[in-house]
Formats: structure tokens, sequence, C-alpha cells
């Protein structure tokens, strides 16, 4: 999940959710990730979802970012569009999968917006045993769940209110008996003791890069520019272009396909792209 800054209701509208959710749809194509449920609220989201390709944090990092730029370019202002990087909990099994999917469903239910969650528009309940197949969500695998809409919307309305029994840890948070939180914690310490050639072998770690938003928000406020301002035929307009690629390459670890996708370098070939990183990282040097 993942909120607005300082609770900001960044979702607020439904101009702002549908763009959201488009930008959530593009983000599960590319990345190919499995998606069972999500709740958009104001100023937050849930989301349950699988890491299919093991690309959870690239995911994540494409999805905010793009609804994080489209949302600054909309609406204006300077400064973080999300509370942090992302609050992710791990989930053990189908069992505590229903869980989940339900306690996602039930935030307008909490919140008091809605009394069923089936009646909230912008949550994925209105997908499951639909015969419009969802270009986001695996409803086949959550309908073999519930087996049946009333069973589904039934232990929904079971559930009311309550909280799930989240168990945090130095490691994070798990949903899950304690014989899994002992196997998780010795996965994730096999984890965190690589190898120095898989070290090497790392293109992009979520350890050592920062959220494209703080990147863009930092070259804007060090330059007191607005990157969709910059002027790029001008020479001065084309060397901010320069850094903030740099910056892009260099703090986020973006790739040029996903810089190619921010409107400043739209028209851009990959090969421009390189190159304009190249010669920036030579000026940079000299």
């Amino acid at each position: 999940m993942n909120r607005g800054y300082d609770g900001n209701p960044i979702f607020a509208g439904n101009v702002t959710k549908s763009h959201f959710l488009d930008y959530l749809e593009s983000a599960v194509t590319e990345m190919k990730m499995r998606i069972f449920a999500y709740c958009i609220m104001d100023n937050h989201y849930h989301m349950v979802l699988e890491n299919t390709t093991g690309k959870m944090s690239d995911f994540m990092k494409l999805l905010n970012g793009n609804f994080g730029m489209y949302y600054r370019k909309r609406f204006g202002g300077q400064g973080y569009v999300f509370q942090s990087r992302f609050k992710s909990t791990i989930i053990e099994d189908d069992g505590y999968l229903i869980q989940s999917i339900i306690y996602t469903l039930q935030n307008p239910v909490r919140a008091g917006l809605v009394t069923r969650a089936n009646h909230y528009t912008w949550s994925s309940s209105h997908c499951y045993f639909s015969p419009e197949l969802s270009k986001i969500v695996d409803t086949q695998y959550v309908n073999e769940l519930f087996g049946s809409k009333d069973s589904l919307f039934g232990t929904c309305d079971s559930m009311g209110r309550k909280e799930l029994c989240i168990i945090k840890s130095e490691y994070g948070e798990i949903l899950g008996s304690s014989e899994f939180i002992d196997t998780a914690f010795d996965k994730f310490d096999r984890r965190q003791r690589p190898t120095e050639q898989s070290i090497g072998s790392q293109r992009r770690d979520e350890l050592y890069y920062e959220p494209v938003e703080k990147v863009i928000q930092e070259f804007q406020t060090r330059n007191d520019t607005d990157i969709y301002a910059i002027d790029t035929r001008s020479l001065k307009g084309q060397r901010l272009r320069g850094e903030l690629l740099l910056n892009l390459k260099e703090g986020a670890g973006l790739s040029y396909k996903e810089i190619a996708g921010i409107e400043i370098f739209k028209n851009l070939k990959f090969s421009t792209l390189r190159s304009m990183y190249r010669n920036m990282k030579q000026k940079r040097s000299r």
C-alpha cells in the first residue's frame, strides 16, 4: 500500500482515480504482475499481488512514478506525492490471501463510505464473477477461492470492520502462522547475503536508488524550475534536460525505456538518450 504525503487526498475525485487505474493497467501489462485485489481511497490505495516476476520494486516504482508525475503536472506544486516508497506485507498461503483480499475490499466500509464492499466503485469488487474479463485483476483465481459471488461478499459482510492480525518484525510485516514466520526469516537472511558476482550483475537494486518523484523534485528545487516548463529549444533547456537524464539514470536507476516515457524525453530515440547520458557523464567528470 501507499498513501499521499502527510495524508493528502491525492486520489480525490473520479478523474484522478481513473488515471491511477490506467497507470496500474499499464504497469501490470509491462511488468507482468499478478493482481488479486485493489482498492483506491482518497488518500491511499491497497493492492494484493503476487510478485510473479520478482520485479515488485520496479513495478511499484513505475506505478507510483507515473502517477506522481501526472499529479504534479495536473495540480502543480512541489515535493513528494507519496508518503514513502511503499509498504508491503508478505502473505503465507491461500487462507491468509482470502483474509487479505477481504480486508482490501472492506476499506471503504471501514471508512464509512458504503455499507457493502460491492457498492464501492473504485475497488476490484465489481471485477469478480463478471462476464467481462478484467485487464488488471486475476479474477479467475479469486473466483475459485470463493466459489460464488454470494460467498465472496458474504465473507466481506461477516468480516465487517475487523483489522488483519499482522505480525510486525525487524524484517517487515507478515500475515501468516508462527511456523511460516520462521521460514520467511530464514529466506530473508539468505537473500541478504548475496555473492560478489550477484551484486555485480544487479542492474537496479532498490537499496541504492531513490524514488523517481524524489529525484525529480530535488532537481526542480535545485534548478528552480518545473520539468514541464523547460524549453529544450534553448541551450539552457538542453543542458537542464541532460542533467535530468543523468539524475534519472544514476539517482533513480531508470532504464532508457522508462525515461522515454517522461514528457520532456518523449521525442528522443534510445540512441539519442544514450549519447546524451555519455556526454553528461563526461562533462561531469571534467
